[in-house]
């Protein structure tokens, strides 16, 4: 009867075994927001009968191809098992587990990757800049300065400014200025990187087409009243003398000929 048990026992811990999951490697994967991010399995297509996609322990649907039409379209399959996140926001960063599940098999494939989410923003000087940064995995907000990283926000203490507020999962810089330029990133609780920031100020040049179409139409009047104008008045007044000065040359000789020849004229009669 035990020896029965026993091989019980043995036959249950072999096909535990077998349904373990075995490839299971980290892979970072860096995406520009508002663009698409690429999470590669590396796995031989062979029978893979589905994909389960999970991050912060919830199941992620994933779309069979890209012209699927569901309610979070954005997540599909591409090729075997790549996994496509579309238009990605600040929301997708962390980290994501993958499960690849096999036909007529209890083996399974697993990878493990943690998204990081980059992003530019140009703000001027004097306006409040809002970041929806302060995740439910996010765990600190650093600044890269002159110092190195400092802290600006951390979980369970808040902004260490009172130029920042920390509302409604935003991190709000009041008032930009140029101090305030510079690189931020979330971090989570493991000192991974969820999200970075580089902040710049807004050149005095970057205003839209309308208004640098408005600045040369004024600058081109201004050209034409204070410069123009005067130098056109100019020629024509030199011309105007020019003509008035050739006038006069011609009109005295016009004078000084008659006499000149009655002279000679009276000379020879003599």
């Amino acid at each position: 009867m035990f020896r029965w048990l026993n091989l019980l026992l043995v036959f249950s811990f072999i096909k535990y075994s077998e349904t373990t999951t075995v490839g299971n490697i980290l892979i970072h994967v860096t995406g520009q927001k508002a663009e698409n991010a690429t999470l590669p399995c590396d796995i031989e297509a062979r029978d893979i009968f589905h994909v389960i996609l999970t991050s912060q322990s919830k199941n992620i649907l994933v779309c069979e191809n890209e012209e699927c039409k569901t309610e979070n379209s954005r997540v599909f399959k591409k090729g075997s098992c790549d996994i496509i996140i579309k238009d990605l926001i600040y929301s997708d960063a962390g980290k994501y587990i993958l499960k690849v599940h096999y036909n007529n098999t209890p083996e399974s494939q697993i990878r493990t990757y943690h998204l990081q989410i980059h992003d530019e923003i140009s703000v001027k000087k004097g306006e409040d800049l809002k970041l929806d940064v302060l995740l439910i995995n996010a765990d600190k907000v650093e600044r890269n300065s002159s110092e190195g990283w400092t802290e600006v926000w951390t979980r369970g203490h808040g902004v260490n400014s009172d130029r920042l507020t920390d509302r409604d999962g935003n991190l709000t810089i009041n008032e930009f200025t140029a101090n305030d330029t510079g690189t931020y990133r979330v971090l989570d609780s493991e000192g991974e990187t969820l999200i970075t920031v580089t902040v710049t100020e807004s050149r005095t040049d970057s205003d839209s087409p309308g208004e640098r179409k408005d600045d040369t139409e004024h600058t081109a009047v201004y050209w034409f009243w204070g410069v123009g104008l005067p130098v056109i008045l100019l020629v024509l007044v030199g011309a105007i003398v020019f003509v008035v000065i050739k006038k006069h040359r011609r009109r005295n000789n016009l004078y000084s000929q008659p006499s000149h020849q009655s002279t000679e004229e009276s000379e020879g009669l003599y």
